[in-house]
């Protein structure tokens, strides 16, 4: 059975089957919004808030995912398996990084305070 995954943040939908990880499924169907690590459950990369639907997850690394942001919906992509459609949120940390910086304007400025002194003449 296959099921529609949602990534909230960009508006990319694809499909997942019941036995593949939504990380799987996305890279499949060419979506980049997820952001994709180790693809192991270790590296935190694919970090999700799942909104909407219901998942299978696998074993994940307690470093990258406490316990209470599991217990808010937290989960890793590439250890995330839908059992109905989903819709979810990209957490993982390269997503952070770009989406920081968007808000922020970036200005080169240029300015001298040195002083060009004339050469010696010539006798």
């Amino acid at each position: 059975m296959q099921f529609q995954v949602t990534i909230q943040n960009t508006g990319e939908t694809f499909r997942c089957g019941e036995e593949g990880n939504v990380l799987e499924a996305m890279e499949k169907a060419r979506c980049k919004g997820i952001p994709v690590g180790c693809r192991n459950g270790g590296c935190g990369a694919c970090k999700v808030r799942v909104t909407e639907g219901r998942y299978l997850k696998r074993k994940m690394s307690r470093g990258v995912l406490s316990a209470e942001e599991e217990a808010q919906g937290c989960v890793l992509a590439c250890k995330a398996y839908p059992q109905s459609d989903l819709s979810v949120n990209a957490l993982g940390r390269r997503w952070q990084v770009v989406t920081e910086h968007r808000g922020a304007p970036f200005v080169f400025e240029f300015t001298t305070t040195a002083q060009v002194s004339q050469p010696d003449k010539e006798t």
